[in-house]
C-alpha cells in the first residue's frame, strides 16, 4: 500500500493540499490547506490512534483488544505522542 506523501521529495518541506475533487458530480476546490498532523503518522500509528480513541482513551481496553500487556499499551501510546509533538500544529478556532 502507498503512503500518503507528507514531506517534499526535493526540499523535505511539509506538503499541503492544492486541489481537492468531488468523483461523484467532478466539483474541485481549490487552495492551499495544511494537511491534518495525523497524515504524518505511519499506516499503523493511525490505525492504533483511531483504536484508541473508540476505546475511550483506555489504556485498558486497548490492552485487551490489542492482546498486549499494559505497559506495552502505554509505551506506544507514548511514542506516537512524541512523533505528533515533531509537527506543528495549525491554531484551532
Amino acid at each position: 500500500m502507498k503512503r500518503f506523501p507528507v514531506q517534499c521529495p526535493s526540499c523535505d518541506h511539509s506538503l499541503e493540499v492544492k486541489r481537492l475533487g468531488c468523483a461523484h458530480c467532478g466539483t474541485e476546490v481549490e487552495g492551499r490547506y495544511p494537511l491534518p498532523v495525523l497524515t504524518a503518522l505511519s499506516p499503523e500509528d493511525q490505525a492504533f490512534v483511531c483504536e484508541f480513541v473508540k476505546a475511550s482513551g483506555s489504556l485498558k481496553e486497548m490492552a485487551s483488544i490489542m492482546k498486549i500487556s499494559y505497559p506495552t499499551v502505554r509505551n506506544r501510546l507514548d511514542d506516537v505522542i512524541s512523533k505528533l509533538k515533531i509537527f506543528p500544529q495549525e491554531d484551532t478556532p
